[in-house]
């Protein structure tokens, strides 16, 4: 069985629940992406960039508390998060899952789909 990717520091339900989305399902698979790759995935799923919710995944991919990126190191992630959300775009099924969400209406792009 593979490890949820709540597994992983400072990374809870919420978290794990944007990765599905994104279609990352393990915390192994979150590794594997990486930081960078992972985050710019939850953007196209249609997750609203927040400069909190990227060194969050950073710290946790470290092993470290979310608490712990300061100075210097703090502002390098901010540069790479501002170069991933520039280049970030939400496909228009993403978009409009992330606008029925802010709504309080849970879909996926499942329900999109037709059979």
């Amino acid at each position: 069985m593979t490890d949820p990717v709540s597994s992983i520091r400072n990374l809870g339900p919420a978290y794990e629940d944007a990765c599905a989305r994104a279609g990352i399902h393990s915390a192994q698979e979150l590794r594997d992406l990486g930081a960078d790759e992972a985050y710019a995935r939850l953007l196209t799923a249609g997750t609203k960039p927040h400069f909190i919710g990227y060194y969050v995944l950073v710290m946790g991919l470290q092993g470290r508390p979310w608490n712990d990126c300061k100075g210097d190191e703090k502002k390098a992630l901010r540069e790479r998060f501002d170069l991933i959300k520039a280049n970030a775009q939400s496909s228009p099924a993403s978009q409009m899952i992330s606008e029925l969400d802010a709504l309080g209406v849970r879909v996926n792009v499942q329900d999109f789909e037709q059979t």
